[in-house]
């Protein structure tokens, strides 16, 4: 399962409803403090249920959204690339295509409610019949299910409420009433429905630029904890263990049952009035067992305890091998690397290996990856697909998917001027690059006031002077900068040139 889109609401600066599409390698740019890491903690809370490296607290809440008296946060997730067959009833076999627990468009669509940022309660948005005869199955018993059976409507096992539903659904094929409707999960039939809805979801590990430098320090943890997850997710490894699990149990068994024996010998009364608790093969979390693992340098000094730099070097060839291995490997689970600034306290050398291995393994089956970024020089190392903007509008949020089609100017120049407002040369050439090559020139400089420019003659030193906008001014110094006989331009005539190339270009060219 892969997310296909992630929707928040009421949480942090997402008061309305905001929809973020996901593809495989997602990228995500923007002024600092727009929300960017919000959309990747949104998930550690999701997929960890607050026991990951983020806690949910009464300040996730909107602050509009509270002052108005909403102090419920939603964070929804739409998935898709489904397994053909997914189970959330062990006992009673069926799936959530034959219960209807998907949505209008034919993917699975969980919300998570927090009520005043306290426990969570999860709902299913699914296109599931509302015809009263016929609708609200999933909440009913046994008994129940059975009282809706007619002498017309043919039921091959009644014990079976899967079974029984089906029967009722099909009777009523033609008028079923499909519409969509939240579906709350702790009220269906089968108890353990979000549990077994649990097994087939991503592991998420989320590694953040800013942890604190302690003995319990994660930066360098989780990438051994995220990869005891993934092993522990092998299906013949978890075969082995509950078999393991099952022989310590049957052992355990016996000697609790010895030792009442004996008691019963001396005590019959005490002996009746105890009984072995054992824990169960499904409740034993294995993931425990391997909550030590670290990597350690010389003389047991934990990584943690080494500079930042080194820290993110270590992670970097984490996702190096990762890649590396995903690729070799078969059947590998589902999971999500989320990571925030990879080039944070990296060499330009280590960034560009570091989204190199984002881009291969994000190529590789069941993995997809979501970054956040203030680097420039990363986002020119991408492409336009795996980027997304995130802009204010209003009191609103909103992501836009970069396409070529929907920029005045087709380049990553452009993406670092919307995102980060880098003015920089090279796109400032870019810009009257394409208005020359358009044949525009003369338009663009119409009804523009003039600077005057010293002009060097290279063959014999003679300076003349010539008239020019400021545009072109800015262009012979970014061209000749041999010639220091006029005065440098600034930074903001460098942003305002370029301003005024990306309107006459959206306004008179592309328009």
């Amino acid at each position: 399962m892969k997310i296909k889109q992630l929707k928040l609401t009421n949480f942090r600066a997402y008061k309305e409803e905001t929809t973020i599409d996901f593809s495989d390698l997602n990228v995500f740019v923007g002024r600092n403090d727009i929300g960017k890491s919000t959309i990747l903690e949104a998930l550690d809370i999701f997929f960890n249920e607050n026991k990951g490296v983020i806690k949910i607290d009464k300040d996730d809440i909107n602050k509009q959204g509270k002052d108005e008296g909403n102090t419920e946060m939603k964070i929804s997730i739409v998935f898709d690339d489904l397994p053909e067959t997914l189970t959330i009833d062990s006992t009673n076999p069926t799936t959530l295509s034959d219960e209807f627990l998907i949505n209008s468009e034919g993917y699975l669509e969980i919300i998570k409610k927090y009520p005043n940022a306290g426990k969570e309660k999860v709902f299913i948005k699914a296109n599931h019949p509302t015809n009263s005869a016929c609708s609200n199955l999933l909440l009913k018993k046994n008994t129940d299910l059975k009282k809706l059976l007619t002498d017309d409507i043919e039921c091959e096992d009644k014990t079976k409420n899967a079974v029984i539903r089906k029967a009722i659904w099909d009777f009523y094929s033609t008028n079923l009433q499909l519409s969509e409707i939240e579906i709350e999960v702790a009220k269906l039939d089968a108890k353990n429905s979000w549990e077994q809805l649990k097994n087939y979801m991503p592991l998420y590990s989320l590694f953040q630029s800013d942890r604190k430098n302690s003995d319990g320090d994660s930066e360098v943890q989780n990438p051994m904890k995220s990869a005891v997850q993934e092993i522990l997710k092998d299906a013949a490894l978890k075969s082995k263990l509950d078999s393991v699990a099952v022989e310590v149990e049957n052992k355990l068994k016996q000697v609790a049952s010895k030792t009442l024996e004996k008691l019963n010998e001396m005590n019959p009364d005490i002996a009746s009035s105890l009984n072995p608790v054992i824990p169960s093969v499904e409740s034993l979390k294995w993931v425990d067992v391997f909550k030590s693992v670290s990597i350690t340098g010389d003389e047991d000094i934990p990584i943690n305890k080494r500079g930042s730099g080194v820290k993110r070097l270590i992670l970097l060839n984490f996702f190096r091998a990762e890649a590396e291995r995903r690729q070799q490997e078969k059947s590998v689970p589902d999971i999500i690397y989320a990571i925030e600034e990879p080039e944070t306290s990296q060499h330009p050398k280590h960034q560009r290996k570091l989204i190199e291995a984002f881009i291969e393994l994000s190529k590789t089956d069941n993995t997809q990856i979501i970054l956040t970024t203030h680097s420039p020089s990363i986002v020119k190392l991408l492409e336009f697909g795996h980027l997304k903007l995130i802009k204010q509008n209003g009191s609103n949020k909103e992501i836009e998917n970069i396409e070529r089609v929907d920029l005045p100017y087709p380049s990553l120049n452009e993406v670092n001027f919307l995102a980060f407002n880098e003015a920089n040369e090279e796109y400032h050439n870019e810009l009257y690059g394409f208005i020359e090559s358009e044949n525009e020139k003369a338009n663009y400089k119409e009804g523009k006031g003039t600077i005057s420019y010293n002009k060097l003659n290279n063959r014999n030193g003679n300076i003349s002077t010539i008239e020019i906008i400021r545009t072109e001014y800015i262009r012979h110094q970014i061209h000749h900068p041999e010639n220091t006989n006029n005065d440098r331009y600034t930074n903001d005539e460098l942003q305002q040139s370029i301003a005024e190339m990306r309107d006459f270009i959206k306004n008179n060219i592309l328009e």
